[in-house]
């Protein structure tokens, strides 16, 4: 998750097991306007196998999962989303497009939602290079195409009122976040552009940044505008802060202690 910053320095900020694994959240964000119930990113899904599972300490029992649980605990019913919008499709951000039903078929979980992302970005997961292979799975994307729910997006996007996607590439090279406006407030949904509140400083940067250099640079650009207008960032992957705004005063990147 950190890249080439060194563990004694990261350590002090999310300490690992002894399987050298760290706590991460699997933050989606539900947003409700009054055109559409978006939801943003869906988590893992309850697809994988006991190995998966245990390899990577996935905890995400529920009915069939916990995002579903999520989306019936704020007051809507998963068949409600009328909007998903999927940051990037690894496997931990898109799992939950699709699910495994009870008859063992896979098959997209939210059939009525119209399914964003961006379009080099479905064309990229289809490349099927050595490298990436492990974090795109077919089955969190392919069945949403046979089922005609993508709507592809080339560059920064309005989806509905008040909601929007930028490009931030780097982690992959059409990554984007979320950008969310009302009231003359603004909220981004970093995605894996800063994963946690350790990933603020520019040159932490996780390993499985594909092109980290374009990483640091999109981080600048968004991380300069959020301190300047004073945003709020929302964390998909911190264990411990869901959101936080930056401290203007300070010299690089870091969250107000208020």
């Amino acid at each position: 998750m950190f890249g080439v910053v060194p563990k004694p320095l990261w350590e002090k900020r999310i300490p690992a097991d002894e399987r050298n694994r760290i706590p991460l959240a699997l933050r989606c964000l539900l947003v409700e306007t009054p055109d559409a119930l978006v939801l943003v990113d869906t988590g893992i899904g309850n697809k994988e196998d006991e190995k998966f599972r245990e390899i990577y300490g996935v905890e995400n029992d529920g009915s069939p999962t916990r995002l579903e649980d999520a989306i019936r605990d704020a007051g809507h019913e998963p068949g409600d989303v009328d909007v998903v919008i999927s940051t990037h499709l690894h496997f931990d951000h898109a799992g939950g497009n699709t699910l495994r039903d009870a008859d063992g078929r896979v098959r997209p979980a939210f059939p009525g939602a119209r399914h964003v992302v961006q379009r080099g970005e479905l064309a990229f997961a289809r490349r099927d290079n050595e490298r990436v292979r492990a974090s795109y799975m077919p089955g969190h994307y392919e069945p949403v195409d046979e089922a005609g729910l993508w709507e592809l997006v080339d560059g920064p996007a309005e989806i509905v009122p008040g909601v929007s996607v930028r490009p931030t590439p780097g982690h992959t090279p059409h990554h984007q976040s979320v950008i969310l406006r009302s009231g003359g407030e603004t909220a981004c949904f970093l995605a894996d552009l800063v994963p946690t509140t350790a990933h603020l400083p520019l040159p932490w940067i996780m390993g499985y940044d594909l092109e980290p250099l374009v990483t640091l640079e999109s981080k600048r650009a968004l991380l300069g505008r959020a301190r300047d207008e004073d945003w709020l960032l929302i964390f998909e992957h911190d264990p411990a802060v869901p959101w936080g705004r930056l401290d203007p005063a300070a010299d690089r990147p870091r969250l107000r202690d208020d």
